[in-house]
């Protein structure tokens, strides 16, 4: 009953509805563009070809295209283009003062980066293309028939053109609707990639059961681990460092203002789940271009960026350390809270405002996040290494559901504020359901 009330309210406000609706089917255009064909390609004799022999390489990379890369569609790059070009202007950002500047310049300066971003993801769709294009070239099935039939530059072309202009697709539906819609539209568009493999694994996992390849037991704790995760998960995501503030009086004409105490609330995942995205595009760069190139030694390097290998794990866990506390360091500045305060007449209890008060917070911010690293680490490893040695459906590691997870909270969480602010209950009536930036 509680849940047909919650969508009875949902109903009741017209452009929360509107926003719904047109973020479904934006979704659904993009679920619909992975299903077609690149031309002069048969997607069918590769999709098969690169699940036998791609092994978890090509699950892990086909989880985030939602399965558009291994049949080679028009989505087969997905969104990964626009991440990988998002990290690069946002590490130029800290080294060029130019564009650190233009950065602060507000919505104009933030419109210019997003051109840049823009610009940078068509550069690295292109050359991924035209890797895509000359490895298939090179590459035949498994009954030794080629997958591409006419090869040469036009079919090189062609290919660069419809696999660019996918991926462009995707930036738009993204930023549509992030704009018009309800939620990150970028991260809507890799949750959606996700949860679309999810019955097929469900379904892989049957059979395996069916055929005594995988034991129920085996299963059961898996679906323990699995539920367990995702509880983690959500304490995390929602955890929070409160530092106490004091606001001091102050007289202005005949009234009082000031004298309150907050806090400021450090989330222990600012970064959310940006680090594993970044991570896993830095991984997908080279290892995607790899699989395509039938050459031994590309071959091997390509197997050893596959999950559960040593060497993948390594890279991994690195980037993922890195760029937390990169992401963090970018959207949470302490030297500008601390100007805050005190021109707000602010305060932290027992720490001198200015200089006293930014290092204090950047130390308790660094310890936390470390600890946030360290637990978006821990998802994202531990439950598919375990995973990777009983044979398991990809979709079910610790990236996906950590991804899956915290796109849903965050969503949930911009639904119901805007119930909310049209004095309707949300979610929780007695609680605020929290994303990862509430």
């Amino acid at each position: 009953m509680a849940l047909v009330s919650i969508v009875q309210n949902i109903l009741k406000i017209e452009e929360l509805k509107r926003r719904i609706g047109f973020t479904m089917l934006m979704l659904v255009v993009y679920r619909i563009g992975a299903h077609i064909p690149t031309p002069g390609i048969d997607g069918e004799a590769v999709s098969k070809f690169l699940l036998n022999q791609g092994g978890a390489l090509m699950g892990f990379f086909d989880m985030f295209s939602g399965g558009a890369l291994s049949r080679v569609t028009i989505f087969a790059l997905g969104i990964m283009p626009y991440i990988s070009a998002s990290i690069i202007i946002q590490l130029l950002t800290v080294v060029f003062p130019a564009l650190a500047k233009l950065a602060k310049e507000g919505e104009s300066g933030r419109k210019k980066i997003t051109q840049y971003t823009r610009y940078g993801t068509i550069v690295i769709a292109i050359i991924q293309s035209i890797g895509i294009a000359v490895g298939l070239e090179g590459m035949r099935g498994l009954d030794g028939e080629a997958f591409v039939q006419n090869g040469g530059w036009p079919f090189r072309l062609l290919t660069m053109i419809t696999l660019t202009s996918g991926t462009a697709f995707i930036m738009w539906l993204g930023e549509q609707i992030t704009e018009r819609g309800i939620g990150n539209g970028i991260s809507l568009v890799i949750f959606a990639g996700i949860i679309s493999g999810f019955p097929g694994a469900v379904i892989n996992s049957v059979r395996l059961i069916r055929d005594d390849q995988l034991p129920i037991l085996l299963m059961l704790v898996i679906l323990v681990v699995m539920i367990a995760v995702v509880a983690f998960i959500i304490y995390v995501e929602r955890g929070q460092r409160r530092i106490p503030v004091q606001y001091a009086k102050r007289v202005v004409g005949r009234k009082v203002y000031g004298g309150q105490s907050t806090h400021l609330p450090l989330k222990v995942n600012t970064a959310g789940v940006i680090p594993p995205i970044f991570a896993s595009s830095i991984i997908m760069f080279p290892a995607t271009v790899a699989g395509f190139i039938a050459i031994p030694w590309v071959q091997s390097i390509a197997q050893q960026l596959s999950p559960g290998n040593t060497l993948y794990t390594v890279i991994y866990v690195s980037l993922i350390v890195f760029f937390t506390f990169f992401y963090t360091a970018i959207v949470f500045n302490p030297v500008d809270i601390a100007d805050n305060l005190k021109k707000y007449g602010g305060f932290i209890p027992g720490v001198r405002p200015g200089k006293f008060t930014s290092d204090y917070i950047y130390k308790v911010l660094s310890r936390i996040t470390f600890g946030g690293a360290l637990y978006l680490a821990c998802v994202c490893v531990l439950p598919e290494i375990l995973i990777s040695q009983f044979n398991v459906p990809f979709y079910f590691g610790g990236t996906s559901l950590l991804i899956v997870v915290g796109v849903a909270l965050d969503t949930v969480s911009q639904v119901e504020s805007h119930m909310i602010t049209r004095s309707y209950d949300g979610f929780m009536k007695k609680k605020r359901i929290r994303g990862r930036r509430g």
